[in-house]
């Protein structure tokens, strides 16, 4: 009962999580639904579609009538890029696009303490909130009047009672403020702050934080920008961030190299054999869902932390992979291509040579952009665990100095990289394979 109660309190959670970001993400879609519409109508009026896929009498479900849209990809990039800077507050954006930031400037409150015996008093809290990186003093005050100065993001404690004739000693604790009961867990909004009261009776006070993030959780387009410079030039770690980026790239490469002179010719053995099969499937179908990270304990334990270990563990990655795609292309060749060659009187290398590796070669290039993404997100995770240089090192010791420009950079990068392999690997199968698809 135990564990059917933790995991409903799980599932209970993440549905709470999900109903917040719906809003969100209903917004999202609204916004891509309505730009599809303006562009459709825009695009209808100025350049009428007079190519092959106007011809065609069905196009909604055939897949050769939909391609990627350009400006669209265009407009996507743009919008998650204003967004980016409309929460932190970017200077590379006008000032209309920003939501609002957090509070900065002065303001003030009335407390009012009351004593066990009914007597009460009233004071004024001065409140200074000033910007990050700055540094202020809180105001002078005079008689009763207390005074904070409060970094936005941040919040203060007052002790109230310190200058006070009435104190926590005598039984005095606040009731009210600017005139509004306040008590511990109701606090009380001041307009540009919330004070509430915390179980020492002592006052909390929380300036607005507005909608932007904070730079310590997302910082600005242009520092990330400006990081990357930074580490392009001078280095990280003692390593320039092209020593980074191409230590992960040689190691996925000669990964990935590796499982695919493994995978390819044993995917083919089972599957033109059904001894391969029989001998190799129970161990390709067992290590198949088994994620690469679940090896890295072992594979440092058989190989250690050097770069012998994290190859084998993107070997491992790309093998099964690779392995399944050229079993699955040699099932895929059409049996009366067989047929016809052997009527031709084709030998068994003739077929292998001329029909079995053409007609699955799609079907590999397909296995090889799916390994490179997993290899290329294991090296990652295999540097995180223990490297001197490369892309997840960066990301991990940044991290533990909280020094977020630096891992969004490493995150920005990492992606592009892996989107650049992806589109190498397509320019290559239609160089290679312009069959594919045609029958």
């Amino acid at each position: 009962m135990t564990l059917l109660y933790d995991l409903w309190t799980e599932l209970v959670l993440v549905l709470q999580t999900l109903a917040y970001a719906v809003p969100y993400i209903a917004a999202y879609v609204g916004i891509v639904l309505l730009t599809a519409v303006i562009w459709t109508a825009i695009k209808r009026f100025l350049t009428p579609k007079h190519d092959y896929s106007s011809l065609k009498t069905v196009t909604f479900g055939d897949e050769s009538a939909v391609t990627s849209n350009t400006v669209a990809s265009v407009v996507s990039i743009l919008f998650i890029f204003v967004m980016w800077g409309s929460f932190t507050g970017s200077n590379w954006l006008p000032g209309f696009l920003h939501v609002p930031g957090a509070y900065t400037g002065a303001g003030s409150f009335t407390y009012t303490a009351e004593d066990g015996s009914g007597n009460t008093a009233q004071a004024t809290v001065d409140v200074v909130v000033f910007a990050l990186g700055e540094d202020v003093d809180a105001p002078e005050t005079t008689g009763e009047n207390d005074s904070v100065a409060i970094q936005a993001y941040r919040s203060e404690l007052v002790r109230w009672d310190a200058n006070d004739a009435l104190t926590r000693d005598d039984g005095a604790e606040i009731t009210a403020i600017n005139g509004e009961p306040v008590a511990q867990g109701r606090p009380v909004d001041v307009g540009f702050a919330s004070v509430g009261l915390t179980g020492r009776g002592t006052l909390n006070v929380e300036p607005d934080k507005g909608w932007q993030m904070e730079p310590i959780w997302l910082p600005p387009p242009e520092d990330v920008w400006a990081r990357i410079k930074e580490i392009a030039t001078d280095g990280f770690r003692n390593s320039t961030l092209a020593e980074h980026l191409g230590f992960s790239l040689f190691r996925v490469i000669i990964g990935f190299v590796i499982g695919a002179i493994v995978g390819i010719p044993l995917g083919y053995a089972m599957g033109l054999s059904n001894w391969f099969r029989g001998w190799f499937d129970p161990i390709v179908e067992f290590m198949r869902p088994v994620p690469p990270l679940a090896l890295i304990p072992l594979v440092i334990l058989w190989a250690g932390i050097g770069e012998v270990g994290k190859i084998i563990l993107l070997f491992l990655a790309a093998l099964w992979i690779m392995a399944i795609a050229a079993r699955s292309g040699v099932s895929g060749v059409r049996i009366t291509k067989v047929h016809a060659a052997y009527s031709l009187g084709a030998s068994k290398w003739q077929i292998m040579r001329h029909v079995i590796i053409p007609n699955s070669l799609p079907e590999i290039f397909t296995g090889a952009r799916v390994a490179m993404g997993v290899c290329w997100g294991t090296v990652v995770a295999a540097e995180l665990v223990a490297a001197e240089k490369g892309a997840g090192m960066m990301i991990m010791t940044a991290s533990k100095f909280q020094i977020t420009s630096i891992v969004i950079a490493g995150i920005i990068l990492i992606g592009i990289i892996g989107f650049s392999i992806d589109m190498l690997m397509r320019w290559a199968e239609r160089l290679l394979v312009p069959w594919k698809g045609k029958g």
